[in-house]
């Protein structure tokens, strides 16, 4: 069997990384500005805009990966279980 070419990614897939940054961005200085108005402490607000930053960016990729479709378990479906038993 002809392995199929490997598609060209699209628009979308280039800037879904953009993306995520992006939003993991906002949402990381959304808890800074929070908490330096809350608490007036410069430091403590950076790290607290770090740790939001890297907590949203995770998630966000742990949910992208769940509802992304595997290609790999797509190629060997294609094959057919006659593939591996050879």
């Amino acid at each position: 069997m002809s392995t199929p070419a490997p598609r060209e990614p699209t628009r979308r897939d280039r800037t879904r990384p953009v993306e995520l940054l992006g939003l993991s961005a906002v949402i990381g200085v959304a808890f800074g500005i929070i908490t330096y108005f809350a608490t007036r402490d410069l430091l403590l607000s950076a790290e607290v805009f770090g740790i939001a930053f890297i907590v949203s960016l995770v998630v966000f990729a742990m949910l992208l990966l769940a509802i992304s479709p595997r290609r790999h378990d797509d190629d060997e479906a294609d094959d057919g279980p006659s593939a591996h038993s050879r």
